[in-house]
């Protein structure tokens, strides 16, 4: 049997891209005004300021300015996601957890929990004080594990 031709091998694997384009598992957000594509964006933004100073903390490396700055980005963006969960926004895309909806005053609490921890951790982060820093970075930590074993999947 003769071997394929480029443009048939060129083809043959445009197929195949094509085929596994189609079997993504991520569903677009097809709301008019996105708002779950927003509110993961919103907690995306956060998480690239929190790593960086979990990576710090983890690798020593301590950096009190970078530290706090980091901390206050993290201030200037913690409220962003929280006006996207609208009364009609459990749809596809959407990781969050009926329980968003059925339990409003609980996701309210765990919400409030985090921007109380977040506010220590800013405290902290300003006071340069590197063991304060620790413990309230594992404080916010613990505030948005809390929040997604009840509330995202």
């Amino acid at each position: 049997m003769p071997r394929p031709t480029l443009p048939a091998r060129l083809a043959l694997l445009s197929v195949c891209a094509l085929a596994l384009t189609a079997c993504s598992s991520e569903v677009p957000d097809t709301h008019p005004d996105q708002p779950v594509t927003k509110r993961q964006q919103a907690f995306k933004a956060m998480l690239r300021t929190f790593e960086p100073m979990g990576t710090m903390l983890k690798d020593r490396r301590y950096d009190a300015d970078a530290f706090a700055r980091l901390a206050n980005e993290l201030a200037s963006l913690r409220e962003q996601p929280w006006s996207h969960f609208g009364p009609d926004t459990n749809y596809p895309p959407t990781k969050a957890l009926a329980a968003v909806w059925d339990k409003p005053a609980e996701f309210e609490q765990r919400r409030q929990s985090f921007i109380e921890a977040s506010d220590r951790l800013i405290a902290a982060a300003a006071a340069r004080n590197e063991a304060d820093a620790r413990s309230t970075y594992a404080a916010v930590q613990d505030s948005c594990k809390a929040c997604h074993s009840d509330f995202r999947r």
